[in-house]
């Protein structure tokens, strides 16, 4: 038996809006039929690009996204929704490779998930990508812009600028982006990075972070293998200067 949240007291437009895109029915029940009773208002759609319209076409608080899907596979459909949409995307995948894992990552999910999972991992990845997104909004009062040399991150808006360029990030490359902003001639560790971006425990040696780096450093255009804006420390973790401060 569920237990009742205060969220599940709520009005249905005040709850949060949850977009669940995953051909297998049985799944999609069983997702709806633990979060609803906690608070979420959860809509289903079995296929890629009836999940792609839906997605874009309303607002939601977080997107679950199922890799194998008819139409247009979950990777494709990601693609389609960060053109247009920063929300928190959670990945689910059959197959537990390593190399579909990283490919999501990539290309803008927040968080990745096998089909193995249980109700309860679900629940906190869920409550961590949403929290995270939640506590960036809070942090955006406090300060207004970021600048280090011409990168320019507004953080009320949640846009960057590089130079008079506009760089499309997602929103994990976003909050990576800031945190070594704020953090700039020091070095964060991965630990930390995970901990402050992705406001949650990953085991210590989860790489996931080192994904959203290399993707980072290509939009900034930072070469990766002599990088002048976020520098990697052996050992360490990573560090952001400003490309014209002489720091070695």
């Amino acid at each position: 038996m569920f237990r009742s949240s205060a969220m599940n007291s709520a009005p249905a437009s005040e709850r949060p809006r949850l977009l669940v895109i995953d051909d297998d029915r049985k799944l999609c029940r069983l997702i709806g039929d633990y979060l609803t009773p906690l608070g979420y208002a959860v809509t289903t759609v079995h296929s890629g690009p009836e999940g792609v319209e839906k997605a874009t076409a309303e607002q939601w608080h977080a997107v679950i996204l199922d890799l194998m899907l008819p139409g247009m596979d979950g990777f494709e459909v990601l693609k389609a929704i960060r053109r247009t949409s920063d929300v928190p995307v959670l990945m689910l995948t059959a197959r537990g490779d390593e190399a579909d894992r990283i490919v999501g990552l990539e290309i803008g999910a927040d968080d990745y998930l096998p089909k193995t999972f249980s109700t309860r991992e679900l629940l906190a990845r869920l409550r961590a990508v949403t929290r995270r997104t939640r506590n960036g909004k809070k942090s955006d009062e406090q300060e207004t812009e970021v600048i280090v040399g011409d990168i320019r991150i507004n953080t009320g808006a949640h846009t960057v600028v590089v130079g008079d360029e506009p760089l499309v990030l997602t929103p994990v490359e976003y909050d990576l982006l800031l945190a070594l902003a704020r953090a700039r001639g020091r070095v964060r560790s991965r630990e930390a990075l995970i901990e402050n971006i992705r406001d949650r425990s990953y085991d210590v040696f989860d790489r996931s972070i080192d994904v959203h780096i290399s993707a980072l450093r290509k939009k900034l255009g930072d070469d990766a293998k002599n990088p002048r804006i976020i520098r990697t420390v052996r050992a360490a973790g990573y560090m952001m200067v400003n490309p014209d401060d002489d720091v070695h």
